[in-house]
């Protein structure tokens, strides 16, 4: 076990993982682009929810969402999606629907995938979702936590920056999470258009920092560090591209000593060279096992990018849950990751044994 994370025993509770955030329908228009497309491909999808569903359908492990929808076909198209990737319903809460939306409704995420020079794009239609006007006691959290037990709790900054409700919402899970012993991982994931309209990087700072104190792994990447904890990273050139590995090891320092209840950090190292091609590794720390860092995959050749963070998340998630040394967590991170933005959709298409064989070396020679 990587030293400061105690990880309760499986046996001792009914989910290993349980993630709190929106899960909304995102509008697939595949090769082409949304401005003139004339049909979709549905998938679910959200930041938090993806790593619920990674450790459920990549590594097998018990895994809930907690989130709201609204009761209409919307939602239920959006349920039945997350009936296939098996992750527990029982915390979902289902909201009345008016018919026409003016109250409440389902998030919707048209994504293009980009390829070559022109970059992906995401569009979010979001507002007065379900999941956004959750209230801390809509969620039994004593229950969650206290009677039925769960031994890792996830969310991040894509949920905290729905509402002015959803920080509160999340202070009360990790407050019943901390008091039962599980532990806690936050993914930054900042989003420029969730913080825009109510106060920008300065509002997302605000609450990122005050949910900090309760996190025992912060995950990220280096525009996430600088926008919400504002963390740079030394050395860096947005223009060019160029991600420093020294630089990433000054700014996880620095944030393990401004948040010291951070007992792991990790970040995803990516340069973008096109839509199409990234180098693509990862690096984190413990403050027993210092630094680790994974294999880079130069020039990885991506199909559809979104998701490919949370997918590192539930690898080294993952990694952590059975105990891993640091080193091969954020392996199982990276290889997961980088697999998952093989294949279209918001979530895993992993199988384990292809994560295993990918950390071990495999290479993309036809299997028959």
């Amino acid at each position: 076990m990587t030293d400061g994370l105690r990880v309760k025993p499986a046996a001792d509770c009914r989910y290993d993982l349980v993630s709190l955030g929106e899960v909304m329908l995102r509008l697939d228009p595949g090769e082409g682009r949304v401005r003139n497309a004339r049909e979709f491909r549905v998938w679910e999808g959200g930041g938090e929810y993806n790593v619920a569903r990674g450790l459920r359908r990549c590594f097998g492990m018990r895994s809930a969402i907690v989130t709201a929808l609204a009761d209409n076909d919307v939602g239920r198209l959006v349920e039945d999606l997350m009936l296939q990737g098996g992750v527990d319903l029982e915390f979902v809460k289902w909201v009345p629907y008016d018919g026409v939306g003016r109250s409440v409704r389902n998030g919707l995420n048209f994504t293009e995938r980009g390829f070559g020079l022109r970059g992906a794009i995401g569009i979010s239609d979001r507002g007065h979702t379900a999941a956004s006007q959750l209230k801390p006691d809509d969620v039994d959290w004593e229950r969650l936590f206290g009677e039925l037990g769960v031994r890792w709790f996830h969310s991040g900054g894509i949920y905290a920056g729905l509402s002015s409700t959803t920080p509160d919402v999340l202070k009360a899970a990790m407050s019943a999470a901390r008091k039962h012993g599980t532990v806690i991982s936050y993914d930054l994931n900042y989003r420029p258009s969730l913080w825009k309209a109510v106060g920008g990087q300065a509002r997302a700072q605000e609450v990122n920092k005050r949910l900090a104190s309760y996190v025992d792994v912060m995950i990220g990447n280096e525009e996430d560090f600088t926008a919400c904890l504002g963390l740079a990273v030394p050395g860096a050139d947005e223009h060019l591209n160029v991600l420093p590995v020294e630089g990433f090891k000054s700014m996880i320092s620095a944030a393990a000593t401004a948040f010291p209840s951070f007992k792991v950090i990790a970040t995803t190292l990516r340069t973008v060279k096109t839509a199409t091609r990234n180098d693509w590794g990862g690096i984190a720390w413990s403050a027993g096992e210092g630094f680790a860092e994974a294999t880079t995959r130069a020039d990885a050749e991506i199909l559809d990018r979104v998701g490919g963070g949370d997918s590192f998340a539930s690898g080294l998630i993952y990694g952590l849950l059975k105990g891993m040394p640091l080193s091969l967590a954020v392996e199982y991170g990276a290889a997961h990751g980088a697999l998952a933005m093989t294949t279209a959709g918001d979530t895993t298409t992993a199988r384990l044994s292809e994560v295993e064989a990918l950390v071990k070396g495999a290479g993309a020679r036809v299997q028959r």
